[in-house]
């Protein structure tokens, strides 16, 4: 590595930032133009501006595991043209096929090229999560067995040739979807984007100068090397290894086990997933460019996490793989669910640590994205409906600090949840109650953090549920003594004279009469460290504020309360001691 900057810092710094500005605007044209609130309020989208290699320039909030892999979206359809010189100004391409990208289908790609002065300077790229794309049921099949039946399947089209819309393929592709107008409107909320990203890279240009913009651009890279090289010189170098397993694959085979090896050694980091599961027949397989992206997001939740991702990011890091596995499935493998192994895969990678570098570990976090889609008529328009979205839960705690509560999980990072009004604005279903779901998490020195519970009841008939809740095997998991924490649960208290259904987790297309209720319940996160060695006044401090329950708080934290509900101190102190453990930890 050639550590020679070529440009003066103050510049770089400010092209740096600029780049990043343009891909928070780009970004903001999206959600503001799109037409499905799966994108406008729950931000299942990512972007990026890339240089005219397709490595990364800008990037802003968004799914990490999209914004891990989008340049290979472009990369393939470089290969599929023969090269760059196919590229035309004002160009547009849409693909979604999940063996090029990684991800399912409904996650659809827009990308454009840059051209500077008749050159091709860079690329603009999103990818957003369209709500129907035809596949056998509406929105995702949580039963599919098929790529095939999992939607339309687009490896590389042209939507825009020199700046003209091409109709017939944008018809072909918006009626394949059973919303025809909120796939037209996103398709173009997503390409606007583009066109924002490709008006500021050019504006950069002006302002600067070609030559100086590629000089603070290898610089930027170069820096970006400088620092994981320096980190990971601190890590320590041998064998880890770490495995566990999900569920099932929705088709009743399971557990469905993930292992990984992860070898550090002169500066290189390679994680090796030999010993995973074979491909299976339900929809919890993955394609090998997201499982890169999932290894590249554990990657820098260990290296510089504060820094921002460039295009000299992740050259230490190498995934091994063998062919035919859950992380490197073949055609026709069904895909929708590809995440939810990789959100196990993440929290496996940092466990792997565990006992070499507990500073650099945590708990687990609750892992999955924990589904529900609604569908049925809305009777405001007498059009069909679908609601889905990601339900928070739990962070495991870390060696300085608790875990977070209710916050989405690490596959989707940015993507948040509908607010009450806009779901039951947009919906007919009541949202009946959204809290802090009371010792979700893992018990700790430093806490996991607390699931939520969400109850939603059912407004209109012939409504159907999809449910794809996953971890209650391997439950969020607990380090250095820490303990852990509770998994997912959804239950459903019918009102047609039958009993409650109790740990239901995968389901496709159940009807649902008016006036059940439905409950989610998610994970918490695992905990770090001894519970008994937890901070008294932070044990207090969680039950007055209803995080944990006073009978929990006793189990779990060895501490005493009086009658009046005080927690008494002098009591709590030598029960600790009397369990070999201070009074508290410090």
């Amino acid at each position: 590595m050639a550590e020679r900057f070529l440009e003066n810092p103050v510049t770089t710094e400010i092209i740096r930032n600029a780049f990043i500005s343009a891909a928070s605007e780009m970004n903001a044209s999206l959600f503001r133009s799109a037409y499905s609130p799966v994108i406008y309020e729950g931000k299942d989208c990512s972007v990026g501006i890339f240089n005219e290699d397709c490595k990364i320039l800008g990037q802003s909030a968004g799914l990490p595991l999209f914004l891990g892999n989008l340049e290979v979206a472009m990369e393939a359809a470089i290969a599929f043209y023969g090269g760059k010189d196919h590229f035309r100004e004002g160009d547009v391409y849409l693909m979604n096929d999940a063996f090029l990208t990684g991800t399912h289908l409904n996650d659809m790609t827009v990308f454009t090229p840059i051209f500077y002065h008749d050159k091709l300077v860079g690329f603009t790229a999103s990818r957003a999560h369209w709500m129907d794309v035809g596949a056998k049921d509406i929105g995702v099949s949580m039963d599919s067995t098929s790529i095939f039946q999992e939607g339309l399947r687009i490896p590389i089209l042209q939507v825009f040739e020199a700046g003209k819309p091409r109709d017939d393929v944008i018809e072909t592709v918006c009626r394949n979807s059973r919303f025809y107008r909120n796939t037209k409107g996103d398709m173009f909320a997503q390409i606007a984007a583009s066109r924002t990203g490709e008006a500021r890279f050019v504006e950069i240009l002006d302002r600067f100068g070609y030559e100086t913009v590629q000089r603070s651009i290898h610089d930027i890279f170069l820096q970006s090397e400088i620092m994981e090289a320096e980190a990971i010189a601190k890590f320590p170098e041998g064998e880890f290894t770490a495995e566990g397993s999900l569920d099932s694959d929705g088709q009743g085979n399971g557990p469905v086990d993930v292992k990984l090896k992860m070898t550090i050694r002169d500066g290189k980091i390679n994680i090796d997933l030999t010993g995973s599961s074979p491909q299976v027949p339900g929809a919890t397989n993955c394609c090998m460019p997201q499982t890169i992206s999932a290894c590249r997001v554990a990657y820098k939740s260990l290296v510089h996490p504060e820094a921002p991702v460039t295009g000299g990011s992740f050259k230490p890091l190498s995934v091994t793989c063998p062919p035919g596995t859950i992380f490197s499935a073949e055609e026709p493998a069904a895909v929708s669910f590809y995440y939810s192994s990789l959100g196990l895969l993440i929290d496996l990678i940092i466990k792997s640590l565990d006992s070499a570098a507990p500073e650099l570990t945590g708990g687990a976090h609750y892992g999955d994205s924990m589904l529900l889609h609604c569908t049925g008529t809305n009777p405001k328009t007498g059009q069909p409906f679908l609601v889905n979205e990601a339900t928070p839960g739990g962070y495991g705690g870390c060696c300085t600090s608790d875990g977070q509560d209710a916050l989405i999980n690490c596959v989707n990072g940015d993507t948040h949840t509908l607010p009450v009004e806009v779901y039951e604005y947009n919906f007919p279903i009541k949202v009946e109650s959204y809290q802090l779901r009371r010792d979700s998490a893992g018990p700790g020195k430093f806490r996991g953090g607390n699931g939520v519970i969400r109850s939603y009841k059912i407004l209109v008939p012939d409504t159907h549920i999809f449910l794809w809740f996953e971890r209650s095997h391997t439950v969020p998991w607990g380090v250095a003594g820490g303990k852990a924490a509770l998994g997912p649960h959804v239950s459903i208290a019918w009102n047609d004279g039958r009993e409650p259904t109790e740990d239901l987790l995968k389901v496709n297309y159940l009807p649902i009469p008016v006036g059940a209720q439905i409950t989610l319940r998610t994970g918490g996160g695992g905990g770090f460290g001894d519970p008994r060695t937890r901070d008294l006044d932070l044990v207090e401090k969680d039950v007055v504020q209803g995080y944990l329950s006073r009978e929990h708080a006793e189990k779990e934290y060895a501490v005493v309360f009086m009658q009046d509900g005080r927690l008494d101190r002098e009591a709590s102190a030598k029960l600790r001691m009397g369990s070999g453990v201070g009074e508290e930890a410090d």
